[in-house]
């Protein structure tokens, strides 16, 4: 059996040793190599902070947005946005696999799925934009991307859309995470109240068991009472979570000044960090999953106030959560609804 490349070096253009999501370049061409399995690409959803970056860079211009994205990924091989570099995932179709791929046997040409890597490490050519949609930072396209033998997926299911699968599996990480820190009786505090942020609440309300406190902040106050409507939080905040003093003030106001054990960072913009880091007590944690986030702001940021806090960066990949973040939208109809009306 060849050799396989399982985390793409060979892909890499220029830079000996560099993974794919660190290189400037990587190469998309085809024939595959031993290992990877070839994708029609039907939709890339760019991850939230990238897209809103793309969008303000264009005046919201869609045409202007779409010709950023393709110039990025004529020049880098991959959706690597260079300003926040992150990325987003994609749907499509099997259309080749090689025999050393580890999903030989277990995929088929034609089946339909979703990656669950960044494209800021997958190979990628678009042939053509098909349509966009900014509401949802979503790009239809038809294309061909590359999966490497590392690279995980999800195959999509037929009990529910595929847009709506979609939407969820962006951001399937982020649940699963939540899943493993929040404990019965804790307050938390989840900021922003996007995509991530709404199912973070879903998990951390059952994982509460009814005991504790959830907070959601958000700077509209329309999604917050959307999600406090749906039984996904105890009480809302609305505030720029950029002013990071306000925010702790607010928190305070609503725990009798004992702050939150943990922090979910699920914003879309900068500077955030030490909202965050202030909002949470001594000796508790915060999660950033936001793609925003500068680590050195984080660090020093703390370090700064005085703050004894555990800081966890949000992995994408947390195992089986997949099958989670689907769970979530399965057993919660409103929260399916929610998803339906403003993600697909």
């Amino acid at each position: 059996m060849a050799a396989v490349d399982t985390y793409g070096l060979g892909r890499v253009l220029g830079e000996k040793g560099v993974l794919p999501q660190r290189a400037k370049r990587i190469d998309p061409s085809l024939p595959l190599r031993p290992g990877e399995l070839l994708i029609d690409v039907e939709s890339l959803n760019i991850d939230a902070a990238s897209f809103k970056q793309l969008k303000d860079a264009a005046g919201g211009d869609s045409a202007k947005i779409i010709e950023q994205i393709r110039a990025i990924v004529s020049e880098r091989g991959k959706m690597q946005n260079p300003v926040t570099g992150s990325g987003g995932m994609l749907i499509g179709r099997v259309k080749q696999i090689t025999p050393e791929h580890p999903a030989a046997g277990t995929l088929n040409v034609g089946d339909r799925l979703a990656t669950l890597v960044s494209l800021t490490l997958t190979p990628l050519v678009i042939h053509e934009v098909r349509g966009i949609k900014p509401e949802i930072d979503r790009v239809d396209v038809t294309g061909q991307a590359i999966l490497f033998a590392s690279g995980i997926y999800a195959r999509l299911p037929d009990d529910l859309p595929e847009t709506l699968s979609l939407a969820a599996l962006d951001v399937a990480g982020a649940p699963a995470l939540v899943a493993r820190w929040v404990k019965p009786g804790m307050r938390i505090l989840m900021l922003g109240a996007g995509k991530s942020g709404a199912l973070c609440l879903a998990q951390a309300r059952q994982k509460l068991e009814g005991q504790g406190q959830l907070i959601a902040a958000d700077i509209s106050a329309k999604a917050l009472s959307t999600l406090q409507g749906l039984g996904l939080c105890d009480q809302t905040i609305t505030c720029d979570a950029t002013q990071a003093v306000e925010v702790m003030d607010a928190v305070k106001a609503v725990t009798n000044g004992q702050l939150v054990d943990l922090v979910v960072n699920c914003a879309s913009v900068p500077n955030t960090e030490m909202a965050s880091i202030l909002s949470v007590r001594d000796g508790g944690t915060v999660i950033f999953f936001s793609m925003a986030t500068s680590f050195t702001t984080a660090a020093l940021g703390a370090e700064g106030v005085g703050k004894d806090v555990t800081m966890i960066v949000g992995n994408g990949y947390v195992p089986g959560h997949a099958d989670v973040t689907l769970g979530l939208l399965r057993g919660h109809p409103g929260l399916r609804r929610l998803f339906e009306e403003r993600y697909v």
